[in-house]
């Protein structure tokens, strides 16, 4: 009797852990949770400032742009010629202000936790690392820390399904650049926020949304925020690596 009560609390006790709300295996990996499905072709939508995007803004344009004093003379004194002459015509197609030109993007997986985005305009590479990201010198695209926001919800576990929410990115180890073409600056000390989300439209169309929040204690008295949308493609249509330039 004695062997049959051990041997029913062995079978047993599996199913009560389950029960429990015991972990059903590993974690997904952050590919496998997706809150947003990030994945494609997409093309910008210019609906708004489209004076400062489509082409470069006369100097001394800072509209909306919280700029202090030191920002603002940084700003006076842009010469597109001499960022030619220094090869620093990528200036404009950092992490804090590429996401605002018209361009295409592409985005995928390079590995379970790191996002590949891939841009037409000044031909730049962006990695969303989730988890911390490797060591590296101060960059155009900087390093980003990536995290999925699930609106409130927790995280799936093995095995479930997640149920929408949004992309967030957090992007230091800047070089210094510019917000807009016309030498509108952000400094090395720039902190980078994104948040990604996606949205359906009429006729199937998918839309993407990126809030971004540019924060630099140097050229900015406030946060800068922007808000940039893109209509997803359904196939590659337009696909034109170009690289930088200062017009």
């Amino acid at each position: 009797m004695r062997h049959i009560l051990i041997l029913t609390l062995v079978l047993t006790a599996p199913v009560l852990a389950q029960q429990r709300g015991a972990p059903q295996g590993p974690p997904p990996t952050p590919q496998a949770a997706a809150a947003v499905d990030l994945s494609g072709q997409w093309v910008s939508i210019v609906s708004e400032d489209w004076r400062h995007r489509l082409m470069p803004p006369r100097k001394g344009d800072f509209e909306s742009v919280p700029l202090t004093p030191e920002g603002r003379k940084v700003a006076t004194a842009w010469d597109p010629a001499r960022d030619r002459a220094a090869g620093e015509q990528c200036r404009a197609y950092g992490a804090a202000g590429v996401m605002r030109l018209p361009t295409r993007i592409r985005v995928g997986w390079e590995s379970p936790t790191t996002m590949r985005v891939e841009l037409d305009a000044g031909m730049q590479t962006r990695r969303f690392h989730f988890g911390t990201p490797p060591a590296s010198e101060p960059s155009w695209q900087g390093r980003s820390t990536a995290a999925w926001d699930y609106a409130g919800r927790r995280a799936p576990r093995g095995g479930e399904k997640p149920r929408g929410g949004a992309l967030k990115v957090v992007t230091t180890g800047l070089r210094p650049g510019y917000l807009r073409k016309n030498g509108v600056p952000y400094s090395a000390n720039a902190t980078v926020t994104e948040y990604y989300n996606v949205v359906r439209g009429l006729n199937d169309d998918v839309f993407l949304i990126v809030t971004t929040i540019v924060e630099d204690p140097r050229y900015l008295t406030q946060p800068f925020i922007t808000s940039t949308n893109f209509r997803r493609q359904r196939d590659t249509t337009g696909w034109n690596p170009t690289p930088c330039s200062t017009t």
